[in-house]
């Protein structure tokens, strides 16, 4: 497995939990909920696509 995906998504966490805290201080709850779910969207397209690889390696490993 990649390290750099661990990071990607670590520093996609922090600017997030960075923004949503800067957000929520200005009085825009709204926009720093949408900020997280645009967050947690980005994450689970990367963990999506690591999937699809997964299951393409062990397609080719056993030949299906």
């Amino acid at each position: 497995m990649d390290i750099d995906i661990i990071f990607k998504i670590a520093a996609i966490g922090i600017a997030i939990a960075v923004l949503n805290q800067i957000l929520l201080r200005a009085g825009r709850e709204e926009q720093a909920m949408m900020t997280t779910l645009a967050g947690i969207v980005i994450v689970l397209f990367l963990v999506v696509q690591m999937i699809s690889e997964f299951f393409d390696t062990v397609r080719t490993l056993f030949q299906f």
